[in-house]
């Protein structure tokens, strides 16, 4: 398996990605083609590194953050992004990982792989702990405006994603909306409820802010403006709790029992074990990252993208859509 990954991509590129990559090599048995300006990469591989499993493709431009996606893709043909998914397109890698502009990312995999027969709107999912186990919430900023057969794929497609890559069983689908009630929210969120309610999908209802954690629904569907400041708020509000709960018990720490529970309190609300979020609806396997991904971040994005191809995911994603959508 070869994984291309954007060297360039993430406010802390390249030092983190690669170091991120080579973590993965550790854990992992696939190729790693590391995709960016050879002279910013090659100081940060060591001779010590095993050079058949992890190479680098130079290009010798990057896309930055406040970049217009679609004029990156049309005027940065050697960009670090666009050169990984000429790479996939090409066959010569078989996933790829980017913490780079996002929107770069989206059309840059659109446009080189395409979308899945019938995928109107590709879609972002996120995923975040929850109080029993991973929530998965899409969109998270693929799509801002929505019609409401686009929700309906988008809880299509996290369904396939769960089963196959986090081994959820018939997992919960939720419509996140201002009340539970059944006729609330706009015209697109009751639209979107007939459809989800008339499907063969395990579907819950609506669900309100205040139980996205709460274990009653493993997926939750939303739009990708809402999703976006869902996942943001989560990510910040545990951060805060983190800090402020490790920062408040000095005086337990001490303690190893303590410090084994404060440890594992922390890995529990770490958005890095997740790595990034998978691009669902396209024909390969797109693996989109935080812009400030750490190393760890870095590493668990490529085990994702490793375990998407390894089971298949695509497949079962253009089944349920044929069967479903």
């Amino acid at each position: 398996m070869i994984i291309a990954v954007d060297a360039m991509g993430g406010d802390y590129a390249p030092e983190v990605v690669v170091y991120g990559a080579l973590q993965a090599l550790r854990e992992l048995d696939c190729h790693i083609v590391l995709v960016g300006d050879s002279a910013a990469v090659n100081p940060y591989l060591t001779d010590e590194i095993n050079r058949e499993r992890i190479t680098v493709y130079h290009c010798h431009e990057t896309v930055n953050m406040d970049e217009s996606p679609v004029k990156a893709y049309r005027d940065k043909k050697d960009s670090s992004i666009r050169v990984a998914f000429d790479l996939l397109k090409a066959g010569r890698a078989d996933a790829v990982v980017s913490a780079g502009n996002s929107g770069a990312t989206m059309i840059s995999g659109i446009m080189a792989s395409g979308k899945i027969e019938g995928v109107e709107r590709p879609a972002l999912a996120g995923i975040i702990p929850g109080e029993k186990g991973d929530v998965i919430i899409v969109d998270v900023g693929g799509n801002v405006d929505c019609r409401p057969y686009h929700l309906y794929q988008f809880g299509i497609m996290a369904e396939a994603f769960a089963v196959s890559c986090l081994g959820m069983k018939r997992p919960a689908i939720g419509l996140l909306n201002v009340g539970a009630e059944q006729g609330k929210g706009n015209d697109l969120v009751k639209a979107a409820h007939d459809l989800f309610r008339n499907s063969p999908l395990n579907f819950y209802g609506n669900i309100e802010g205040r139980d996205i954690l709460g274990g009653k629904v493993q997926i939750i569907v939303c739009d990708g403006f809402v999703g976006n400041i869902v996942l943001k708020l989560a990510e910040g509000v545990a951060e805060s709790i983190a800090s402020r709960f490790v920062s408040g018990l000095p005086h337990i720490i001490r303690d190893i029992d303590n410090k084994i529970f404060i440890r594992d309190f922390k890995e529990s609300l770490d958005y890095a074990k997740y790595g990034g979020a998978p691009v669902l609806g396209i024909n390969g396997v797109s693996i989109v990252c935080h812009g400030h991904s750490s190393e760890k971040a870095v590493k668990n994005a490529i085990r994702m993208a490793y375990s998407y191809v390894r089971n298949k995911t695509g497949e079962l994603l253009v089944n349920s859509l044929s069967n479903l959508g």
